[in-house]
């Protein structure tokens, strides 16, 4: 492999796995009305649920504006039981939540794994679909300041919901996104794949096709198909083949199934049924189990009031025998098009 010279890969950099173990998890705090019109603070509570189960193993690291933000979010968590020792607070204010994708991308080194560094990605809040965005895209380099660790700038538009790995050398993403000329309209698969193979130090890209109905994001991985381990993914599929959804979801289990791993060995698969469809003021929205969050304690499931949600419950819980397989209900912060997975972004021991 050919990694650009002074690259993450070049410098023995990647990306783990999301079940590596985290010093802690970065978040910012909801604050952005038109995110979740009319609903924004029914989220609060769900989500300082999430951030409870999350500080039963981990650190928690929230951006949030100022003092008064910071006051107010203690005040939210506190009625959730959270312990706020447990929580750290940086005034790093932002435009928006989804800390998945504004976040900085964390690496370890292969020859020392206590050696950290991050990736600084340019972000235009999704193909310009929601300015402004100019506080999001200097969140990386603040908190690799606040860390003291190195910083790489590849000057190229990239989303971390975009991207999931194996933690070995394989990255699943989707064409719908990453090729989409609202991102990085010069550059063409080939090149896209260099930069993914030279700043997450990766080796193998694998290409799924379309997103779900509602997705703005232009098709997210982690809405569609997750790694759970270095050889097995949980996809997700429709039943029903009368949803718009069920096409482009068998298109993907189709091609997951002809997959080679860097070993040649294939994909184990897990297929996880869709929830029905959630619809609020006449919009589906991106309602999906895939956007779940793999903490050191548990792993934090999106459920929707729905009949598949014990389904896909049942279905992860033996895909993690050591960690708690939980469902808290996200049928209000859906509203903002994502769920726990996109709040969030895991920064490795």
């Amino acid at each position: 492999m050919n990694f650009q010279p002074n690259t993450p890969a070049h410098a023995d950099f990647y990306f783990p796995a999301e079940w590596y173990p985290h010093r802690a998890t970065w978040l910012s705090w909801p604050h952005k009305e038109a995110s979740w019109p009319g609903k924004i603070q029914s989220i609060y509570k769900p989500y300082a649920q999430f951030i409870h189960e999350i500080s039963l193993g981990e650190w928690v690291c929230i951006n949030v504006l100022d003092n008064k933000m910071e006051e107010e979010a203690k005040k939210i968590l506190s009625k959730e039981s959270v312990d706020l020792n447990k929580i750290q607070f940086f005034h790093n204010p932002t435009n928006d939540a989804w800390c998945r994708d504004h976040g900085p991308a964390f690496l370890i080194n292969k020859s020392n794994p206590h050696k950290k560094a991050l990736v600084s990605w340019l972000y235009n809040a999704w193909g310009n679909k929601y300015p402004p965005y100019n506080l999001d895209v200097q969140i990386p380099s603040k908190i690799g300041q606040i860390l003291d660790i190195p910083v790489f700038r590849p000057e190229i538009i990239m989303e971390g919901g975009s991207v999931d790995f194996n933690g070995e050398g394989s990255l699943i993403t989707t064409k719908s996104c990453l090729l989409n000329p609202n991102r990085n309209p010069n550059l063409g698969q080939a090149e896209i794949e260099q930069y993914l193979q030279s700043y997450y130090g990766v080796e193998q890209i694998i290409w799924l096709g379309d997103g779900i109905i509602g997705d703005d994001t232009d098709g997210h991985i982690d809405d569609l198909t997750r790694f759970v381990s270095s050889d097995h993914v949980i996809t997700m599929v429709e039943w029903n083949k009368k949803d718009e959804n069920y096409e482009a979801l068998q298109e993907n289990l189709d091609f997951l199934k002809s997959v080679k791993l860097i070993n040649g060995k294939p994909l184990k698969i897990t297929e996880i049924p869709m929830p029905g469809p959630v619809i609020y003021e006449d919009i589906r929205l991106p309602a999906s189990y895939a956007n779940f969050y793999i903490s050191n304690h548990s792993v934090i499931v999106p459920i929707f009031g729905d009949p598949h949600d014990e389904i896909a419950l049942q279905k992860l819980r033996p895909l993690f025998p050591d960690r708690n397989v939980i469902g808290i209900n996200s049928v209000d912060i859906i509203w903002g098009l994502g769920s726990f997975h996109c709040l969030s972004q895991q920064e490795p021991l």
